[in-house]
């Protein structure tokens, strides 16, 4: 589920949109990139992230093995751009 104030860079995840449109804050970056990696098994290994999404039916440790598609890959190197450009704690 995309989180409402979010909706960032829809047009790279294929919804079509003709602007992206901004996170509000650092912490909706890291949700929104971090979510991609949930649905697609992630295991969170950082208390935040264990909290925010658990751990319940994870399957890859390495985030580098987590099967993602070209647009996914793109928007999650889209979102990292904007919390550097932001300069977001990681």
């Amino acid at each position: 589920m995309i989180r409402p104030a979010l909706l960032l860079l829809a047009f790279a995840s294929g919804i079509g949109l003709s602007q992206p449109a901004r996170a509000e804050t650092c912490d909706d970056l890291w949700y929104s990139r971090n979510e991609i990696y949930k649905a697609q098994g992630y295991c969170f290994r950082t208390q935040r992230g264990i909290s925010a999404f658990g751990n319940a039916g994870c399957q890859y440790d390495n985030v580098e093995d987590v099967p993602l598609s070209a647009n996914q890959r793109r928007t999650v190197a889209e979102i990292a751009r904007e919390e550097r450009a932001r300069r977001c704690p990681r």
